[in-house]
């Protein structure tokens, strides 16, 4: 590689979990990275997340796996129920025989806080550069390099572009121009303070409640002190993709024949944000000459397998590997990333799509699903997780060798 591309940046649109991520990598390999964030700060919206072994396997090859680890709240196990009459679908320990296991925890954690570990993570490296209030609007590339222009006509030249710009991104639009598949499922998401959150549901456990065309989820945060509340039902209404306030009488009107311990957890919130979901359908080319993309960019899906942020995290570190592997060589190791990710990724997205109906199975399908682990082992639930949380920096370009 010449001096002169050597001492091009990297530039990467969004300041996301993972463009965040995907800076920390770039920068382990020695690049200097430009971060082009539309919003006027770097910041991060939504509320409670789950992390993996995966996730923690990824935070420790950015080098923050301290900070991530000292904000998140660690588990006893994950649980569903039938929500309308209690039944215990499946309990999974996450104890120290999961720990020993996967190599890593499970953990929940506020976005925000998985967000600020990695800001704080690229911003002492002193190799990130943050333009914030910066919407890319056109990409242009030769051989050697990458232009992108902003609203203003203002040019940021690069030895490549990583699309990290999220569910709506501009890169994927320009590129690949697909439509979005609006799923008709609304998710409520809200925060709720221990003190106001209902005692006899106060476990230390990522939490699932499985309703006909509804689900809701509950675990706490931030030491404990709050609890993420997450509700998911079918709208009756055409739905539009986006974030908007929701309204507590909506809520409501959807969760009729629920269980009252359930129940109680939709009366709880005095705000709540509501996300009209979608995703795509998987591609197998996201990588563009010297332009890639990451993320939800990448593979946006439903949030049933719990994996967004964690699959960001994962390209970020198997992005950094490729390069690593190929000598900072930017066409073969683009190349290389998106083989080993193409797969893995679109299982995510597919998986999701099924779990969402398991979860608002209804009918004989509500039965089948109450049957489906009963009386499973905690080494079987493993074994049936070990391609999800297997995943570590040593096996992440696995997938590209079996699939040149």
């Amino acid at each position: 590689m010449s001096t002169e591309q050597k001492s091009l940046p990297v530039l990467i649109a969004g300041g996301g979990i993972g463009g965040l991520a995907a800076a920390l990598a770039l920068v382990r390999q020695g690049f200097h990275v430009i971060v082009l964030e539309q919003a006027p700060e770097i910041g991060e919206i939504g509320a409670g997340i789950q992390l993996g072994p995966n996730a923690f396997h990824a935070f420790d090859a950015l080098g923050i796996g301290e900070k991530a680890r000292g904000r998140a709240v660690y588990t006893d196990y994950m649980v569903m129920h039938d929500a309308v009459d209690e039944y215990q679908v499946g309990k999974i320990p996450t104890d120290e025989k999961f720990r020993q296991r996967f190599g890593n925890p499970y953990a929940v954690i506020h976005r925000a806080d998985v967000h600020l570990s990695l800001l704080e993570g690229a911003q002492e490296t002193g190799q990130v550069e943050f333009h914030t209030s910066t919407r890319v609007v056109r990409i242009e590339q030769d051989d050697t390099g990458v232009t992108v222009y902003d609203q203003h006509g203002k040019a940021f030249k690069g030895v490549a572009l990583i699309g990290a710009d999220g569910v709506k991104s501009v890169v994927r639009e320009q590129f690949v121009a697909d439509p979005a598949r609006v799923t008709g499922h609304v998710v409520y998401r809200a925060v709720v303070e221990k003190k106001d959150f209902p005692v006899d549901l106060q476990w230390n456990a990522a939490a699932i409640w499985v309703g006909p065309n509804c689900h809701l989820v509950h675990y706490p945060l931030r030491g404990g002190e709050q609890y993420n509340v997450v509700v998911t039902f079918h709208s009756r209404q055409q739905e539009e993709w986006g974030v908007t306030e929701g309204s507590k009488e909506e809520v409501q009107s959807y969760f009729q024949g629920i269980c009252p311990k359930a129940r109680q957890l939709i009366d709880l919130p005095k705000t709540w944000k509501r996300w009209a979901t979608a995703d795509r359908e998987p591609i197998g080319q996201w990588t563009y000459g010297r332009v890639s993309l990451l993320g939800d960019a990448a593979h946006p899906t439903t949030q049933y397998m719990a994996q967004g942020a964690c699959m960001a995290m994962e390209d970020a570190v198997t992005l950094g590997e490729a390069l690593r592997t190929t000598h900072n060589n930017w066409p073969q190791a683009l190349d290389l990333y998106q083989r080993a990710r193409v797969a893995r990724t679109a299982r995510i997205v597919l998986s999701s799509r099924e779990m969402g109906r398991i979860y608002h199975a209804k009918g004989v399908e509500r039965l089948v699903r109450n049957d489906l682990w009963r009386g499973r082992s905690a080494d079987r639930f493993y074994d049936a997780m070990e391609w999800l949380y297997g995943w570590n920096v040593g096996n992440c370009l696995d997938a590209a060798h079996h699939n040149a």
